[in-house]
């Protein structure tokens, strides 16, 4: 994967891209919820919502907290109980995902399991790596505070190589971390050979990996070893960014990859006034319904900046599973692809 622009142009495209979320038709305050289903987390004794909050776009996009506040507690009066963020996400002095979560729901601890992530002390999204003990103490003790809370439900290594997992330094740390109270359970975020890496281990009782229309490998390489050990599997980036709404071609790769897959995918929702259409059978709602149908998947991590998103996710997903028809038909499109489109990530 190629990363063309500066740090500033990717971010700026990121925070287009995922914050927010809003297709045309959708308004900024949803109906309520009619039912929220849980799921039980693998082998943990923890039951989360299908449609969890991830706290990526909020921090890259620098929200106000008075709108973070709005979201996430309208999110929890309606059935949220499922927060993902990470040390990284966002400016480390201002509006920071992790500080933004813990000032708009951090007395609110007790109705929602909450995730973060180590590995990058220091940096920013995708920069920044240190894998060391130490540090991975020192950022656990920072997010506690940031998070205004005195343990965390899920700490996951933050897409760190295979040979840092061999060689257990990192993993350690978050066995030390659990045994001091800190955190509950550790987990491993990724994709790839590295996901299958960690559930070789044995080590880690959760792991988030990607999973959408666009990117199925998951299904066959990863999911049924999950199942088979009974760990926990969080989808992360279940709306492939949402480039359908890009009229033309994303400059950042990550976006490009998976908008060059839309014609050749030739799925019926990207196509005509269903690309717009907020409901379960639009594009939203049928790439989010695709992830939620998936055997296997827990729950799946939404980012947004807008208030009533959750709302909307969660009523899509609320009408129910996809038909298996429609499902293997997702499915069909995507294995007819050729072998390097559907090598993604």
């Amino acid at each position: 994967m190629t990363y063309s622009l500066t740090r500033r142009q990717s971010l700026k495209m990121m925070a287009a891209g995922i914050a927010g979320l809003m297709m045309p038709g959708v308004p900024l305050l949803a109906a309520k919820n009619t039912g929220v289903e849980y799921r039980r987390l693998g082998r943990t004794d923890l039951k989360v919502s299908l449609v969890g909050f991830g706290g990526l776009s909020i921090g890259l996009a620098g929200t106000e907290q008075q709108r973070v506040s709005r979201l996430l507690n309208q999110a929890l009066d309606r059935g949220l109980n499922f927060i993902d963020t990470a040390e990284c996400y966002g400016h480390p002095d201002k509006n920071h995902s992790e500080t933004l979560i813990g000032n708009a729901v951090g007395s609110r601890r007790e109705d929602y399991v909450l995730c973060s992530k180590v590995g990058h002390e220091n940096g920013h999204f995708g920069q920044g790596a240190d894998w060391s003990a130490d540090s991975i103490t020192r950022t656990i003790d920072r997010s506690l505070k940031r998070l205004k809370t005195d343990h965390l439900d899920i700490v996951y290594l933050h897409g760190c190589p295979v040979e840092v997992l061999q060689a257990g330094d990192a993993t350690e740390a978050l066995i030390k971390a659990r045994k001091a109270g800190k955190i509950r359970f550790p987990g491993y975020s990724g994709s790839g050979e590295r996901v299958k890496a960690a559930l070789d281990s044995d080590a880690f009782d959760v792991v988030q990996l990607t999973l959408n229309v666009f990117e199925q490998n998951a299904i066959d390489d990863l999911l049924p070893l999950a199942a088979k050990k009974d760990i926990g599997v969080v989808a992360k980036r279940p709306l492939g960014n949402a480039v359908w709404r890009f009229p033309e071609r994303p400059e950042w790769e990550w976006y490009a990859e998976y908008w060059d897959l839309i014609k050749p995918l030739e799925y019926p929702f990207f196509q005509g006034g269903l690309l717009a259409d907020p409901g379960p059978d639009g594009a939203a709602g049928m790439a989010l319904r695709f992830v939620t149908s998936t055997p296997g998947v827990h729950s799946a991590i939404v980012g947004t900046t807008s208030p009533g998103r959750w709302t909307q996710n969660n009523a899509n997903v609320s009408v129910g599973s996809l038909s298996e028809a429609q499902y293997q038909a997702i499915r069909e499109s995507w294995r007819a692809l050729p072998g390097n489109q559907r090598a993604l990530g």
